[in-house]
């Protein structure tokens, strides 16, 4: 596959968390090529937005024309638009690609700054005609409208309403259409405050998805994957809505990222695993320990007698269903998927040489298990 060609048209931000510098790190982490078109420039931090400057709406178009010209695009990502002049403009000139769109109609920073006033607001509707889908936030939604049934209905395209600003301790997000709910996710909330640029960096996720031709539910799918992680993986700088950690999700994606080696003693292991740089992340001692590498990639220790075939290798499907149904279509033997108590979903096989092998989907299961040591 080639490397898709993303267009990102928002703002800068200064401190790295969100806008172009968050979409970035994000297209690039998911192997995309990103190119940019800034719409404004803000000094900002974690604190807070302390001025914000428009760029000249014609500078806007110029940009967008010289990536398309050149290079060409399989996706665009539109976010911090800065003036109503400049949301035309992009308007005009992204109206003859017959490519995805994605449509975050950033209005508020998570500090809390005004980014969008309303001749603004008023002229996103012309983008989010245009847009694949359009993902605002349960304040922007209503600023937008209401609700997203109404939304999508008078946009025509479908809206991915967020939930993260709901209460609970569950957060919902919804994929609604003109016809009605196409999909909603349910996922415990993450208890941080680093949460800066949660919004560009899941837009631009989708973004990248639907370059590479995945179906819009699946995009999303993968997007809100690889912002959790993020969250996860945040770094904790800044003194207030600090940054997340693009950075950091490396290897959680399809393919061999596990394995589970026998011990028999269980100091002397962990001892030479961390020895060679890993990092404990997981400790049942003396039964079980997992280790993680810089790259992303873990490591299991476990007691030798709950290991009858020794060591196992792990390969992480996104679909571990289709995974399994390959292999099974090949003559090998593989078991049923069955869930694990420990949030990992598993099918044993053996390869040729009869290597044990575990098809798995384990998420952020895998480097961020509830019982992961601070």
């Amino acid at each position: 596959m080639t490397t898709p060609r993303l267009l990102i048209i928002a703002g800068s931000d200064s401190g790295g968390g969100a806008g172009i510098q968050a979409d970035i790190k994000t297209v690039t982490m998911l192997g995309g090529h990103t190119m940019t078109a800034i719409t404004a420039i803000t000094a900002q931090n974690t604190l807070g937005v302390a001025a914000a400057m428009p760029v000249p709406a014609e500078m806007v178009a110029a940009q967008i024309a010289a990536c398309v010209d050149d290079i060409g695009v399989d996706a665009v990502k539109i976010g911090m638009i800065g003036s109503a002049a400049t949301a035309h403009a992009v308007a005009d000139v992204i109206e003859g690609l017959r490519v995805p769109m994605v449509f975050d109609p950033v209005m508020v920073a998570t500090s809390g700054a005004l980014l969008a006033d309303d001749a603004t607001v008023a002229a996103f509707a012309r983008l989010m005609r245009m847009a694949t889908v359009v993902t605002p936030n349960l304040p922007e939604l209503a600023a937008l409208g209401g609700d997203a049934e109404t939304l999508a209905t008078t946009i025509g395209t479908a809206v991915l309403a967020k939930g993260g600003h709901g209460g609970g301790d569950v957060l919902t997000d919804r994929l609604v259409g003109p016809s009605g709910e196409i999909a909603r996710w349910d996922s415990p909330r993450i208890d941080t405050r680093h949460t800066h640029g949660t919004g560009c960096t899941l837009a631009s996720a989708i973004a990248v998805g639907l370059a590479r031709g995945e179906p819009l539910v699946q995009a999303i799918e993968r997007a809100r994957r690889f912002v959790r992680l993020a969250m996860l993986g945040a770094p904790g700088l800044g003194g207030g809505h600090g940054p997340m950690g693009q950075q950091s999700v490396r290897l959680d994606r399809d393919g061999p990222n596990q394995v589970t080696l026998p011990l028999t003693d269980f100091t002397a292991s962990a001892t030479f695993y961390e020895a060679l740089g890993l990092t404990r992340i997981v400790d049942a001692a003396p039964r079980y320990a997992r280790f993680e590498s810089t790259g992303g990639v873990t490591l299991s220790i476990e007691a030798a007698e709950e290991m009858p075939h020794g060591t196992i290798l792990y390969f992480e499907c996104d679909d571990l269903d289709a995974a399994v149904a390959a292999l099974r279509a090949t003559g090998a033997a593989v078991g049923a998927p069955v869930e694990q108590n420990w949030g990992w979903r598993e099918a044993h096989t053996r390869d040729p040489a009869g290597n044990a092998i575990c098809l798995y989907r384990a998420g952020e299961a895998r480097r961020f298990p509830a019982w992961r040591i601070a």
